[in-house]
């Protein structure tokens, strides 16, 4: 894999994981009162975050295959369970870590197909 294929992957995951803070902002604004400040500002902060990743996610996707893109979309999962526990003390259980586990191999093993793919 060359060089500049496995930054556009690190900018992806990077954008990923800016998407996932999104689900931070939304389950603190849940805890507010509608229309009160800490909400709106919960949800201002989503809009930004939200739109931040879609211009970040137009330019990776004209340098990543789309289904590359969308394949790598599921580590999303693993920003959930990391956020859960640092942000709202979610017990990391071992279904929870299997899951991830699961996760990441899915996106390695698509990863290296789509390579060979290639290739041929």
């Amino acid at each position: 894999m060359d060089k500049s294929k496995l930054k556009v992957l690190f900018l992806l995951h990077i954008m990923l994981m800016i998407y996932s803070m999104s689900g931070i902002c939304s389950k603190l604004a849940s805890g507010e009162k509608f229309l009160s400040p800490h909400f709106c500002l919960y949800y201002a902060i989503i809009i930004l975050l939200l739109g931040f990743y879609a211009i970040g996610w137009q330019q990776i996707i004209k340098r990543l295959p789309l289904t590359t893109a969308f394949a790598n979309k599921a580590v999303t999962v693993v920003w959930g369970i990391i956020w859960g526990a640092v942000f709202f003390q979610e017990k990391v259980t071992i279904g929870k870590v299997i899951g991830a586990i699961l996760v990441i191999l899915g996106v390695v093993v698509y990863a290296n197909a789509d390579g060979k793919v290639k290739d041929e």
